[in-house]
């Protein structure tokens, strides 16, 4: 598998098909194969004519992993994800976050609208503006010898996806905490480019998707019936509403 070599990090990368390209953003503890491969999206996106690139975010996968919270900021995310796209030769592409992924996009967008096409965020909403709660059990939980030393519920989930992915554990608990960068809803307005937020309704941590629309010169909103933040991921509704948003 491909992988493009910054000056710090290295991200290991798939790009496939042809057509207007789409830039795929992944999850926390998640990586290009768990959240897009596995659940059908890369196959789907080829299928329906589209180039897709998705990658591993540095901590994650087959990309560089830190041991330290520094390397970890929303803006050095970001600026992997663009120069990624210029190492590509990406011109104007969709792009699609979930969860940390739509943290990453939505910032992306922000500072620089003129480089992507249409954007998707995903299984994140208003918890961007007002946070999803304390994430230092989480943090613990990923630090802690075995899943069954975790008891709080949100550690207990995502301890068992990390170790389910087979995750760096110092990696992730570095990242989960330098990653938490709250948005100013006014910021939404710079986002220029038409905008589809999707988000299961039985999400707990995404927060409201209808109050990020409204604050978006161009923003429609999705829900994904009956599907939690971990189980939207692969949900046929949601992947039925982004073609229809991106034709």
């Amino acid at each position: 598998m491909p992988s493009m070599k910054l000056k710090s990090v290295d991200l290991s990368y798939v790009d496939e098909g042809e057509g207007q390209p789409i830039v795929l953003v992944h999850g926390f503890a998640s990586s290009k194969e768990a959240n897009w491969i596995d659940t059908g999206w890369v196959k789907l996106l080829v299928d329906s004519g589209y180039r897709v690139v998705a990658f591993d975010n540095r901590g994650h996968g087959q990309s560089t992993k830190f041991h330290s919270a520094s390397d970890y900021s929303l803006n050095l995310l970001v600026n992997d994800t663009l120069e990624l796209m210029d190492y590509l030769n990406l011109v104007s592409p969709h792009l699609m976050g979930y969860s940390m992924g739509a943290r990453i996009s939505a910032r992306l967008a922000i500072g620089h609208s003129s480089r992507i096409d249409k954007l998707i965020l995903a299984g994140n909403g208003s918890s961007m503006i007002d946070g999803s709660g304390d994430w230092t059990p989480v943090h613990d939980a990923l630090l802690a010898p075995t899943l069954a030393d975790v008891t709080d519920p949100r550690g207990i989930a995502f301890r068992k996806f990390a170790d389910q992915t087979k995750s760096d554990l110092v990696a992730l608990a570095k990242c989960v905490t330098a990653v938490r960068e709250l948005f100013r809803p006014e910021e939404f307005v710079e986002i220029l480019n038409e905008t589809l937020i999707a988000i299961g309704t039985k999400d707990d941590i995404a927060g409201s998707g209808e109050q990020i629309v409204e604050l978006l010169p161009s923003g429609h909103y999705l829900p994904i019936p009956n599907r939690d933040h971990m189980r939207a991921v692969g949900d046929e509704a949601y992947k039925s509403g982004v073609l229809d948003f991106l034709d």
